[in-house]
């Protein structure tokens, strides 16, 4: 089987499944579940834009077969064959045209491409400059957000008296966030010359990113009986701001040590809801990462697992420069990319694995 009989098999495969969602949404049961209708609802309209391109190309392709027998029944009527000869060539062009159309969001979106994000930003190696740096990562992504016109949300924050953070939580929603967004998990550098150094030498601090994609109740169970919750009392930096009730919240999944805790609002049911939330999308993380191993066993891409623990980008401020090291890829526009814009540097390595995972689709005929 060629590629492009291989890739036409699963663009069928894919429209197949917005078919099968377009009956499922009709379905008295699936309307009377919220949850399940709205994860459908999410689905099907991510998947509507290539089901649509999708049946452009299998009418191009059935009109093309269509003139090709007139083409083999035209039995030298010239007129006739000259108007089919160049139907077909004005059809082969758009058919062309079409593939590649389909194929670019075939291997740029995933089933998780339109979910929200939760990111989390923790200072690394470098003491008070790192978390000066885990603040700035945070505007660059912020800044960047408010471009795109997306809704950001902060669910924990750990700040440090200097104003940097030892780490921070937050949410992104709006279109393609995670698309855009999934590939900025692992360890970013920087190396600058900070503010505290008085003989003026260059120091390199890190802080660690973690993308995970923001998942629905029906997407992931958690049973009640294996999360343990407990209350306390928060405090600011230094003790500052002591509550007088025990609003903040700790959430320990027990199968798997994922802790996690909520603690800047006042009201213990808010903290609860943004604990539960960031927790999903750890364990549905979790989970897919225990996955991937297994698959992964043999082979590792070139892109990385995207495990925090990979240093992935360096941000030279000497040098107004941006590397990122999983490409190659340098650009001299730091200042810029950190008043959030990045769509170049994100593009270059939506369109690095977009090719890498065409070449594994290759190796696998």
């Amino acid at each position: 089987m060629q590629i492009h009989d291989k890739l036409l098999k699963k663009f069928k495969e894919r429209f197949d499944r917005y078919s099968e969602l377009e009956k499922l949404l009709s379905n008295p049961e699936i309307i009377a579940d919220n949850i399940r209708y709205s994860s459908y609802v999410k689905e099907h309209g991510r998947l509507s834009k290539f089901a649509g391109k999708y049946q452009q190309f299998d009418e191009t392709m059935k009109q093309k077969e269509e003139v090709e027998t007139i083409l083999a029944e035209s039995n030298g009527d010239r007129d006739l064959y000259n108007l089919a000869k160049d139907e077909f060539g004005n059809l082969e062009k758009r058919e062309k045209e079409l593939f590649e159309e389909i194929k670019n969001q075939f291997f740029t979106e995933s089933s998780e491409s339109d979910k929200n994000v939760i990111m989390e930003i923790r200072a690394g190696t470098g003491g008070d400059e790192a978390a000066l740096f885990a603040a700035d990562l945070f505007r660059m992504y912020i800044k960047y957000a408010e471009r795109q016109k997306w809704k950001t949300e902060i669910l924990e924050c750990s700040p440090t008296e200097i104003g940097g953070f030892k780490e921070i939580t937050f949410s992104i929603e709006g279109d393609s966030v995670y698309q855009r967004l999934c590939y900025e998990s692992g360890t970013h550098r920087v190396q600058r010359v900070p503010d505290t150094e008085t003989s003026g030498r260059i120091h390199t601090s890190a802080a660690t990113v973690a993308v995970l994609p923001e998942v629905e109740e029906v997407e992931i169970k958690i049973n009640p009986q294996d999360i343990l919750v407990e209350t306390f009392r928060a405090s600011g930096p230094g003790g500052q701001k002591v509550n007088k009730t025990s609003s903040a919240i700790r959430i320990t999944h027990e199968p798997t040590g994922l802790v996690v805790k909520c603690l800047d609002e006042k009201s213990q049911h808010r903290n609860r809801a943004k604990a539960m939330r960031i927790l999903r999308s750890r364990l549905y993380s979790f989970l897919q990462d225990q996955k991937k191993g297994e698959r992964d066993k043999t082979r590792r891409t070139q892109i990385g697992s995207g495990d925090r623990s990979e240093k992935i980008r360096t941000y030279n401020y000497p040098q107004n420069r941006v590397t990122d090291h999983r490409i190659n890829f340098n650009l001299y526009s730091l200042d810029k990319i950190m008043v959030g814009e990045m769509d170049e540097l994100i593009e270059a390595m939506i369109n690095y694995r977009k090719e890498e995972k065409i070449k594994e689709l290759t190796e696998s005929l």
